[in-house]
């Protein structure tokens, strides 16, 4: 089965501290998301001021039950969104069709 990508692109809250934020995306990503079944890494993107993680898992199954699972946000999730604009958030679930 293909690798399965959840990607998720937001803008921070206005005046957020970013190492703060990304101390937070670290902790969330060892606490909680790296002890996923199937999770592969933890890519986080940014573009100015648009930014994008891309989570690897190995099926998307895996993905999906990482969504269902992740439906109600733990301490250490409520602190990474609390630096997020949640209304920019705009989610996908990408198959991985081919890698180079």
């Amino acid at each position: 089965m293909p690798k399965a990508i959840y990607f998720v692109s937001y803008k921070l809250k206005k005046g957020a501290d970013i190492p703060e934020f990304l101390l937070a995306a670290k902790k969330l990503n060892d606490g909680y998301i790296s002890k996923r079944k199937g999770y592969i890494s933890w890519e986080q993107l940014v573009d100015g001021q648009t930014w994008a993680d891309a989570i690897t898992f190995e099926t998307m199954g895996d993905v999906e039950k990482f969504e269902q699972e992740s439906g109600t946000p733990d301490e250490l999730a409520q602190n990474f969104y609390s630096f997020i604009n949640l209304n920019s958030c705009k989610g996908h679930k990408f198959s991985v069709e081919i890698s180079h």
